[in-house]
């Protein structure tokens, strides 16, 4: 299945990524506050980074399989032999 997605979506959305994550990590490291609370933040940072990595997976794989099950009921259900 060929991707619907541009060079340039790929692009615009890895540089905002990187934009987004150096920002939240220099707002951090010049918070005025004590360095236990800025570790803190940047370990709920990174586990929130983290966790929206794996949802963005799951999302991916539910809908591979949503599709996947759709062309499957569309060729009549038929078992196909193994290749």
């Amino acid at each position: 299945m060929p991707s619907r997605n541009t060079t340039a979506f790929f692009a615009q959305a890895a540089i905002s990524f990187g934009v987004a994550a150096v920002a939240v990590g220099i707002g951090i490291t010049y918070l005025p506050v004590d360095r236990w609370i800025r570790g803190f933040l940047a370990l709920g940072a990174l586990f929130l980074v983290s966790s929206s990595f794996t949802l963005a997976k799951c999302v991916r794989d539910h809908q591979e399989q949503s599709q996947a099950q759709m062309l499957h009921l569309l060729d009549g259900g038929q078992q196909r032999p193994p290749a």
